[in-house]
């Protein structure tokens, strides 16, 4: 039980320093053209690459996390994710036609549907754990 414990504190401080890892990668891609190296035709793209390269990272921690799951967490989560895929490719629909029908008066963000997608997940997380303990 307790070297389970610690592969699963492994696994998911691996998660972390990934998730961190693409999060800092994803400012120096979108502040650094501006502010560090003034729209460098290889910095730029590069830094993308490597952003997009980190993303791919810390998808495949959170693979190797959910693979560690026992079968009531891997349903949990699994649940989790249906919920927020479905809310978010419909909150993002109608976010997008508000935006195209100048219902709202700023521009949709794709900002806006990460911190839905978020928050929804942690939500989902929240209620499915509840719901089967």
């Amino acid at each position: 039980m307790k070297t389970m414990k610690l592969e699963r504190n492994k696994r998911i401080k691996k998660l972390a320093v990934w998730t961190w890892t693409w999060v800092a990668t994803m400012a120096i891609a979108t502040f650094g053209p501006e502010f560090i190296w003034d729209n460098h035709s290889f910095l730029t793209p590069f830094a993308i690459v490597v952003n997009f390269a980190n993303g791919i990272l810390m998808i495949l921690a959170n693979r190797d996390l959910f693979n560690h799951f026992d079968e009531l967490e891997k349903k949990i989560h699994l649940e989790s994710l249906g919920i927020t895929l479905g809310l978010a490719v419909i909150f993002g629909m109608s976010y997008s036609l508000l935006d195209t029908t100048n219902l709202i008066k700023h521009d949709a963000q794709i900002s806006m549907l990460v911190m839905f997608i978020g928050l929804t997940y942690l939500t989902s997380i929240l209620i499915n754990s509840r719901r089967y303990q």
